[in-house]
């Protein structure tokens, strides 16, 4: 048996992190002193040790590291190695993305991009027919979803298209969870509704306020930016809702995302 310095020291580990292990419940001294209350530790608990250092340096949680610890078979190790493999990547992802947006940011104050630069028309938008879904989606980005959905119900009853889709923004404010959104595609001849997909029409706008956005779906919020100072200086004008979206080229036309061609509309009174 060992003292928990001497423990310590033999395995590179901590007295810190020991006791750590041990409130923790990771792993607890094989033997307490019960009038000193010194820890004891046996050279049986160094395999024990050895598996949470490594599942500690592999981003494993406390939590995640005690189930491996209960299963510690072949089978269950490589399906949660194989999980936290999956989570590392989504990490990476996201790292990727916020590393290139600082790339962008960069280049945005190098050349002064800063400043949102979109022309803005105003026009009116006639009255349209169109078959509608809508739901309340986890956030902006699984917007997707709705389209598969709409689509897999267009092609199976065979309904014809009249152009391309529009995507109805409902909610007020933004909001980064529990967005409303419609997504629709027009048509020359209304149907009978079927649960979710709801036949309807959308009347006329009188103003309009236009943006064409180029480029990946991350610049649509400079369109808002653009609107807003566009607001600020015609200020006799106000907001009507909802907001809307129309996907020129889209990853259905082209892989690239700077060559994505979104227009916004925005309705205004």
């Amino acid at each position: 048996m060992f003292k928990i310095g001497e423990f310590s020291k033999l395995t590179q580990v901590s007295v810190r992190m020991l006791r750590y292990y041990d409130e923790t419940g990771l792993l607890k001294p094989a033997q307490i002193d019960d009038k000193s209350g010194y820890r004891y530790y046996s050279a049986k608990q160094i395999v024990q040790l050895q598996k949470i250092i490594l599942l500690r340096d592999l981003d494993f949680t406390v939590n995640e590291i005690n189930e491996c610890l209960k299963q510690w078979d072949e089978a269950s190790i490589t399906r949660m190695l194989e999980a936290k493999k999956l989570q590392i990547e989504d990490k990476i992802s996201v790292e990727k993305n916020r590393y290139k947006k600082i790339e962008d940011a960069l280049v945005d104050v190098c050349t002064d991009k800063l400043q949102t630069h979109c022309n803005i028309i105003i026009k009116s938008v006639p009255a349209f027919n169109c078959l509608a879904y809508r739901k309340i989606i986890p956030n902006y980005f699984s917007e997707e979803l709705l389209w598969r959905a709409l689509g897999s119900y267009v092609n199976e009853h065979k309904i014809p298209v009249q152009s391309r889709g529009i995507t109805f923004f409902y909610d007020e404010e933004f909001r980064e969870m529990n967005v409303d959104v419609e997504v629709c595609v027009m048509l020359d001849q209304m149907g009978i509704d079927d649960g979710d997909f709801i036949y309807r029409h959308v009347c006329a706008v009188e103003k309009m306020a236009c943006i064409m956005i180029y480029g990946p779906y991350t610049n649509i919020s400079k369109g808002y930016l653009a609107f807003a100072q566009w607001l600020d200086e015609h200020n006799a004008f106000k907001i009507l809702y909802p907001t809307r979206q129309i996907c020129h080229i889209g990853p259905a036309d082209t892989s690239d995302p700077e060559e994505y061609l979104t227009e916004l509309q925005i309705p205004i009174i």
